[in-house]
């Protein structure tokens, strides 16, 4: 590359790591994600506002309440089984990255680039910004109440909270951590308000709204699948440790460990809190709820119903903070294959944060936020994480006959990645029966990767000028950031 030097021979970005070289100890990521970190990791993600708002869309499928129970823990069942699949692969392949890496070591670095092409052009900008609107919704509730809160106030609020989270998260992996920590522990106790006085009126005897609770007449087996599809959804998020891989403590005991203990703390949650919410409101009335926890919490707690909105807005920053922790590794490791920039892969010379990665969904999050449809964007590229997280897993599946020799600390029987992979291949399908038009918009996004990777990737002889500006771009970068290159 060519710089422009000083007048030692020196850019000011050498100058910079050889100042980052001289400080004590070696710059690049930590292991600094112990067991219950990883736990809080998962369970922190994975438990959104969707429990405590709108958990009806499995009812409504399955068409009756015990119905409905019994596809909650099916689809508990059925993560744990991808769970354990990506325990497999994040125990093999020692990599942070997730979905990236397992595809790309799979099959390639072209499939690999445009699962990363969509997830930073679409779904991770549009994700971060529905959960962050879900957070200011309900973090001013209780302040506007009992008024509406003004739309502009919901997206200034929001803006507010995406840049709190990417700020924590490049100032300390240590202090993003603790966060996630407190976070995860409020949103457990705020399942627990939930389920210990709905199992209490229970054991007292109230019992009538599980009358009939397995009625066959109104069960539609033809709506089942989309019970189905609900509740995958309500569990996605157990894969996010295997974004953080090289920075977990003793990755063969503790990624196998953490999901297993977090899956099934949230199976349990998801089951017994629905459990509580028909032992208090008929299948009637939750269907014709708005927010469930707080009809649940008027119907038994009082005045205590005005502190749900608290907790479903403190759950949804424990998401909007794991998210942003985890799926910055996806671009950390990106980078460092030379699928995206070379300073993505720089760490903070203090802080050992890969600050750049952190940050660069910001500006695409906070332009998808005023200008964009969200739910449009949601709607075209949803189906496409089931897509490629059913690919990363008969990558599995692959890698078990053309590389046999590849350490596993950890195996699962062949049938659970397979039952898992056709599952994942299901939920496209369904996705294309359901809604094909936007299902056909997202595969067109998709196809945008192919042209994308040979421009970008393949055919990569800039010119002259364009490298020196680049370079120039890239110092200037590293200077501000106090960036420099992992020494690992």
């Amino acid at each position: 590359m060519t710089r422009k030097a000083s007048q030692n021979g020196q850019t000011t970005a050498d100058r910079g790591v050889q100042a980052a070289r001289d400080l004590p100890g070696k710059v690049e990521l930590r292991k600094k994600v112990t067991l219950l970190r990883g736990i809080s990791v998962i369970i922190g993600i994975i438990i959104g506002a969707g429990i405590f708002i709108s958990p009806k869309g499995i009812l409504q499928n399955s068409g009756s309440v015990g119905m409905s129970l019994v596809v909650w823990v099916a689809c508990g069942v059925l993560s744990l089984f991808g769970a354990l699949s990506y325990a497999e692969l994040g125990t093999s392949i020692k990599k942070s990255g997730g979905h990236y890496t397992y595809i790309l070591e799979a099959f390639g670095p072209q499939v690999a680039f445009m699962q990363l092409w969509v997830d930073i052009i679409a779904i991770r900008p549009a994700g971060m910004a529905v959960i962050s609107l879900a957070f200011a919704r309900y973090i001013l509730e209780p302040i506007f109440m009992p008024c509406g809160v003004p739309h502009l106030a919901i997206k200034l609020t929001t803006a507010v909270g995406i840049t709190t989270v990417m700020y924590l998260n490049s100032m300390s992996v240590s202090w993003t951590a603790r966060l996630q920590i407190f976070l995860t522990f409020s949103k457990l106790l705020a399942i627990g308000i939930i389920i210990i006085p709905g199992l209490y009126q229970l054991s007292k005897g109230e019992t009538k709204n599980f009358q009939n609770a397995f009625r066959v007449d109104t069960v539609q087996l033809t709506n089942l699948p989309l019970a189905f599809y609900s509740g995958m959804y309500a569990y996605a998020g157990w894969f996010y440790l295997n974004f953080v891989a090289e920075e977990v403590e003793n990755p063969e005991r503790t990624i196998p460990l953490a999901i297993c203990i977090s899956m099934g703390i949230v199976t349990v949650c998801y089951t017994l809190a629905n459990v509580a919410y028909y032992t208090v409101i008929s299948a009637g009335d939750l269907l014709a709820s708005r927010a469930i926890a707080v009809t649940f919490a008027e119907k038994l707690l009082g005045k205590f119903s005005v502190a749900v909105p608290i907790f479903v807005a403190l759950s949804c920053f424990g998401s909007m903070n794991g998210s942003v922790f985890a799926i910055s590794r996806i671009f950390y490791v990106a980078s460092r294959e030379g699928q995206l920039p070379e300073i993505l892969s720089m760490i903070h010379i203090r802080r050992h944060t890969p600050i750049a990665a952190v940050i660069v969904l910001y500006p695409i999050t906070i332009l998808v936020l005023f200008l964009g449809d969200l739910y449009s964007l949601l709607n075209f590229m949803s189906f496409l994480r089931w897509l490629f997280i059913g690919v990363a897993i008969v990558g599995l599946i692959y890698m078990r006959y053309t590389r046999p020799e590849m350490p596993r600390p950890f195996k699962v029987p062949i049938f659970i990645p397979a039952v898992f992979s056709f599952t994942c291949f299901f939920m496209v399908f369904l996705s294309l029966y359901s809604d094909p038009v936007n299902t056909g918009i997202g595969f067109a996004i998709l196809l945008t990767g192919i042209p994308a990777y040979y421009i970008l990737i393949v055919f990569n002889k800039k010119p002259k000028w364009f490298q020196r500006f680049s370079d120039s771009v890239k110092t200037l970068l590293q200077v501000i950031l106090e960036v420099v290159p992992a020494e690992n």
